[in-house]
């Protein structure tokens, strides 16, 4: 069930750990697509802007669930690699409460501040009543969102990714035949994808929950595992909330572009919507082989093998560079055909933002795929601090570039800020790991 990363071969380990993580978000990816497809064939473009509007938006909160996670699955793995069952079930605990009692309150903030946060984003009138009553449904979903990311990342840091792929899997195949049904058929509008999609998440949130709970017995905290303890919880607390300001930092920074965006219009948000889609669905890969590394450094990490983790690291980045070139070339000659999955050939202007976005922005994808590596390094070392420290700067660039070229060249500028932003933090980032590994050689 689970695989053990600190054996065997390093890039045959790494590419079939990852391969199911990869197949799960693409899944995941699929019926976030789904809704846009349905939503933009059926409604038209202003419910496409405000649907893709309100995407930015809930990324930015799973975000914050996500990161959460990801911290606690990298404490998760350091016990599994010293193979601590105690102290591993004592955080799942721990982790489990501290996450659940954020995401409660979370979930009413973002109820109580519905108008500001539409204000914030600069929300069109055309676009602002279809977002709000997009939001007031998908915001149910929060709770759930949150209980499979902690409950994934859990199997993941101990080697099983496998098992969230099938739920996943079973999500979005429910979530694409309620779309069809509850906006084609029964014809709810935007109300109908925002519900399709909430139910999916509550399907692969509670049926993993019950797979762990009937069939992974060994997780589930004992009656002396229930005592508090305050190593653990702050070894937790450290990891978690600095992986979430990371996670949070990167996507409230999209969020201040989406604010930009939206300023230029309908049109520029119909093509940003759509084209972030695509982009996701490009890099997503990468990502998921970002996390895979990171769990392979983590359990390395627990049981201290320092020269795996350098072996590790070198095939890591060949991978992740090789596939990401291929797919910026794929992007970069298919921008146009990609555009029109979303986008109806009529909207001509639509089309062409979109093709600049993905020729311009999609050139760099290896900057970001050497990012989601450099993250997972520093996450997996328990240096959580230094994954805030690059976010900052490939976010902070990006923001205040998209505000300066923007106003100079338009909407291009916001679509060249965000390579360079890229590239400032991987060049950071890889100048800290080099020195650190030449102090772990002393």
């Amino acid at each position: 069930m689970y695989r053990d990363l600190t054996r065997g071969s390093i890039s045959r380990s790494l590419i079939l750990f990852a391969l199911p993580m990869m197949a799960g978000n693409m899944l995941q990816q699929f019926y976030n697509i789904a809704d846009t497809l349905i939503v933009s064939r059926a409604l038209g473009a202003n419910a496409l802007a405000a649907v893709g509007s309100a995407y930015t938006l809930i990324t930015f909160l799973t975000s914050i669930f996500l990161g959460l996670s990801m911290g606690s699955g990298a404490l998760f793995s350091i016990y599994r690699g010293r193979n601590d069952s105690s102290s591993l079930r004592s955080g799942i605990l721990h982790a489990f409460v501290l996450i659940l009692s954020i995401t409660v309150l979370l979930n009413a903030a973002v109820y109580a501040f519905m108008e500001p946060i539409l204000s914030f984003l600069r929300v069109p009138d055309a676009v602002r009543s279809g977002m709000r009553e997009y939001l007031a449904i998908i915001y149910v979903g929060l709770i759930a969102t949150s209980l499979y990311n902690y409950v994934s990342c859990l199997l993941r840091a101990l080697g099983n990714s496998s098992v969230p792929l099938i739920f996943l899997a079973i999500s979005a195949v429910l979530n694409i035949a309620l779309d069809l049904i509850f906006v084609l058929v029964f014809s709810w509008g935007i109300a109908g994808a925002a519900w399709a999609t909430v139910i999916a998440q509550y399907v692969s949130a509670v049926g993993l929950c019950l797979y762990v709970l009937f069939k992974c017995p060994e997780l589930i905290p004992r009656h002396e595992d229930m005592c508090f303890s305050k190593p653990i919880l702050k070894d937790i607390f450290s990891l978690s909330s600095l992986t979430c300001l990371q996670q949070s930092v990167m996507n409230f920074g999209i969020l201040m572009v989406q604010g930009l965006v939206n300023s230029f219009g309908a049109t520029v948000m119909a093509a940003f919507a759509a084209a972030v889609k695509i982009d996701t669905f490009a890099y997503l890969p990468v990502q998921d082989f970002g996390n895979a590394y990171s769990t392979f450094v983590a359990q390395n990490h627990g049981a201290g093998d320092h020269g795996r983790i350098r072996a590790g690291t070198k095939q890591a980045f060949i991978i992740s560079t090789a596939f990401s070139v291929a797919i910026s070339a794929l992007v970069f000659a298919f921008a146009r055909p990609l555009m029109l999955i979303f986008i109806d050939a009529n909207e001509t202007a639509v089309l062409l933002a979109g093709i600049k976005y993905l020729r311009i922005e999609g050139a760099f994808y290896f900057g970001i795929g050497c990012l989601f590596l450099l993250y997972g390094y520093f996450r997996a070392v328990q240096r959580p601090a230094m994954s805030v420290v690059l976010t900052v700067i490939s976010l902070g660039t990006r923001v205040a570039l998209a505000y300066i070229l923007s106003a100079k060249i338009g909407e291009i500028g916001i679509w060249m800020a965000i390579p360079i932003g890229w590239l400032l933090a991987d060049a950071t980032g890889l100048i800290t790991m080099f020195k650190s590994r030449r102090l772990q050689k002393q």
